[in-house]
């Protein structure tokens, strides 16, 4: 529901949205792309097959520099400050907790779309 919310907020902001339905699938999309085809991520945090701090990781170590280094942004339920040190020490750059704030979502990207 959350998933579906989203991405109906952020076409109808103009953005364009390709879905992963695990981490595992979000890091080969990435892996597979063109640097620039994809401009941020927002990860899930508790997913099948490979969570989102463990994608993360895995989009950090990629060896195209350009394709790690895309902003990733943790959404997720899990609000604690802890929760949010997890999502950086992952290497997120940005943690949003659900349900969202509209408001502090596109501050978010406006920010590391930059």
């Amino acid at each position: 529901m959350n998933q579906e919310l989203a991405v109906a907020i952020l076409e109808n902001a103009g953005f364009t949205v390709d879905v992963a339905d695990n981490g595992q699938i979000a890091f080969e999309m990435l892996k597979k792309s063109e640097p620039g085809y994809y401009r941020a991520i927002l990860m899930d945090i508790q997913m099948p097959v490979m969570d989102g701090y463990e994608a993360s990781r895995a989009i950090r170590s990629l060896e195209n520099r350009e394709l790690a280094g895309i902003p990733i942004i943790a959404m997720t339920a899990n609000a604690f400050e802890e929760d949010r040190k997890a999502a950086l020490e992952a290497g997120m750059d940005g943690h949003l907790a659900k349900p969202l704030d509209l408001d502090m979502l596109f501050a978010v990207l406006e920010k590391m779309l930059r």
